[in-house]
C-alpha cells in the first residue's frame, strides 16, 4: 500500500521468490554503493543494468530529476513493463505528479538511502504496492488537491468510476494502512481488498497503488 516510511520486512515478499533488481545509477560508485547494499539480502536478485521488462524491479538513482532521467524512468515501466524504485536526492513540485504518473510507486530520499530502506522500498515496488517519504505523500495530496479545484472550477464536478468501496480502500491506502489494517478497518478480508485495489487499477489502467490514490486525488474522489 502507499505507506510512508514503515520498517522493512525483508523476505516477505507475497510469492516468496526472490526480486530480480538492476540498478541503474549515474556514476559507478553510485552504482557500486548500492549492490554492496543489495548484496547482503538473500531475497534480491541482482541483475545486469540491460536486465529490464515485466517482473524486473529498476532501481534508479539520480541526483536531481531532469527530462532525460524522467524519460528513462517512462520507459523502464511504461515501454518494458517493469516495477521502479527512484532514489533520489531532490524532487520538485512540478516533478512530483509526473514521476507518481509514470509509473514510479515506491520513493526514497537519496540521504536515507540505507540497505533496509532500499530493501524495503524493492519489495514495496515488486508488489505493486507505493512506498513514499511522509513528507511527498503530503506534497502528493496538497499538489492533487490544488490541480482538482482549478478543474472543478472549470468544469463544475469530476467524472464518476469509481465505487463507493473503492473509495473506501483508496482513503485508507493514502493514509498509509497496509493491506491487513485496511481489512480491518473496514471489516473485509484481505483478499477482498487486493481485489478491490486489482480490479480498480486494471480498469483504469493505473500502473501501480500509489498512482490509483493520485488518480482520486486528482479527480476529488478523497
Amino acid at each position: 500500500m502507499l505507506s510512508s516510511s514503515r520498517p522493512a520486512h525483508p523476505g516477505t515478499a507475497d510469492s516468496g521468490d526472490r526480486i530480480p533488481v538492476a540498478v541503474h545509477a549515474p556514476d559507478p560508485i553510485s552504482r557500486e554503493g548500492a549492490l554492496s547494499q543489495l548484496r547482503r539480502y538473500p531475497e534480491i536478485d541482482l541483475r545486469e543494468e540491460n536486465d529490464t521488462g515485466p517482473g524486473r524491479v529498476a532501481l534508479f538513482i539520480a541526483d536531481t530529476l531532469d527530462e532525460t532521467a524522467l524519460t528513462r524512468l517512462r520507459r523502464l515501466v511504461r515501454s518494458e513493463g517493469g516495477r521502479a524504485v527512484l532514489v533520489v536526492g531532490a524532487l520538485r513540485e512540478a516533478e512530483l505528479l509526473d514521476v507518481i504518473e509514470c509509473g514510479v510507486g515506491a520513493i526514497v530520499w537519496r540521504g536515507e538511502a540505507t540497505a533496509q530502506r532500499l530493501v524495503q522500498a524493492v519489495v514495496a515496488a515488486a508488489r505493486g504496492d507505493g512506498d513514499l517519504p511522509a513528507d511527498l505523500i503530503g506534497r502528493l495530496v496538497e499538489q492533487v488537491g490544488t490541480l482538482h479545484r482549478s478543474a472543478a472550477g472549470r468544469s463544475g464536478g469530476h467524472p464518476s468510476g469509481l465505487s463507493p468501496r473503492e473509495v473506501d480502500v483508496l482513503r485508507l491506502v493514502a493514509e498509509g494502512l497496509d493491506t491487513g489494517e485496511i481489512a480491518s478497518k473496514l471489516s473485509y478480508s484481505e483478499r477482498t481488498v487486493k481485489n478491490v485495489m486489482h480490479g480498480l487499477t486494471t480498469r483504469l489502467h493505473l500502473r501501480n497503488r500509489a498512482h490509483a490514490v493520485a488518480h482520486a486525488l486528482r479527480e476529488g474522489y478523497i
